[in-house]
């Protein structure tokens, strides 16, 4: 029995710890893990349970500070959930101690989950370290949070987009040849316009980065956000025209709210207004090329029902929402 498998027996008898215990009758009420949403129809999953992945960030209160829990314990409830892929947004577990990628790499394989991406600040002069760390917590893509040019500031010039694309080409030119696919993560300001020429950003993203070194994640909550702001696309036509240049989706929900400027709060999976079976079932074909990633921004300061906030409790009822969406 895989020591991932002995979880899942160990959640489901109630006996296991932490969110092992969460999925267990007597426990779910804790953190509130619920049920898994009613299906959408009786079609095919739309995210195969064994490609559901979670991104870090979302359950970065749990490797930060003096009560870090730390990757060990982590990635036990991570697993007992049920997530198979991790992203990360970092290498450090706070208060938990120093530890090393092969360090991290090991328990990854104690629990039966994967590397699969990352989110760190890349540049000309950490690339070839960024690719090494990659490789020792053998991990396909590569990747940075953040926008590669201007800051999350307001809107910025062509040139100021141009200068950072031709960056990333050399960097996708390193992970290209290191057997990494290097790949961008978006916020709104990417569907935004060139200040000067009035040019879509993610267009000329497609133009000029070279498809064979650089590729993308999309956010589609962000997506929606830009539209919301920048109208005149919709997101899933960028995947459907670019299929092998969007090996990762974030699925992060969004609810909308007319007094949000952004249009939508960020909220766990299944609890939004985001159109997650209508989009998913467009791509259906390509899942086995696609992997999907959860994120929720404020896992640990929100919940949908109630619930008593904990990001963990998010994360067992995002996968739970995820697992259940068929098309």
């Amino acid at each position: 029995m895989s020591r991932r498998t002995l979880f899942q027996a160990l959640a489901a008898s109630s006996v296991a710890v932490g969110v092992g215990a969460a999925l267990a009758p007597t426990a779910a009420s804790a953190l509130g893990v619920q049920a898994a949403a009613p299906t959408v129809s009786g079609g095919p999953r739309l995210v195969p349970v064994n490609r559901i992945g979670i991104q870090l960030y979302s359950v970065r209160d749990k490797l930060s500070g003096a009560a870090s829990i730390g990757f060990r314990q982590l990635f036990e409830e991570l697993s007992a959930i049920g997530y198979s892929e991790v992203e990360f947004a970092g290498y450090t577990q706070g208060g938990a101690g120093a530890i090393t990628p092969a360090e991290i790499r090991q328990l990854l394989d104690d629990n039966g989950l994967k590397a699969v991406g990352s989110h760190v600040n890349l540049s000309l002069t950490n690339i070839d370290a960024q690719i090494e760390i990659a490789h020792t917590l053998g991990m396909p893509h590569l990747g940075q949070g953040g926008p590669i040019a201007g800051g999350y500031g307001g809107p910025i010039a062509k040139a100021q987009w141009m200068a950072g694309i031709d960056t990333w080409n050399q960097m996708g030119e390193k992970a290209a040849a290191a057997g990494l696919k290097l790949y961008t993560h978006t916020h709104s300001q990417e569907w935004g316009f060139t200040t000067d020429t009035n040019e879509r950003v993610y267009d000329l993203y497609l133009q000029h980065f070279n498809p064979e070194w650089v590729f993308h994640e999309m956010d589609v909550y962000w997506a929606y956000v830009g539209k919301h702001l920048y109208p005149g696309f919709e997101p899933i036509e960028y995947v459907k025209a670019n299929r092998r240049r969007f090996p990762l989706l974030h699925l992060k929900d969004g609810k909308l709210n007319p007094a949000n400027p952004n249009g939508y709060d960020i909220i766990e999976f299944g609890a939004g207004s985001i159109p997650y079976a209508d989009i998913l079932a467009e791509i259906q074909g390509d899942r086995g090329q696609r992997r999907g990633i959860w994120e929720q921004d404020n896992a640990a300061q929100t919940t949908a029902d109630g619930s008593p906030l904990n990001s963990l409790g998010n994360a067992g009822r995002s996968y739970e929402n995820l697992a259940a969406l068929r098309g």
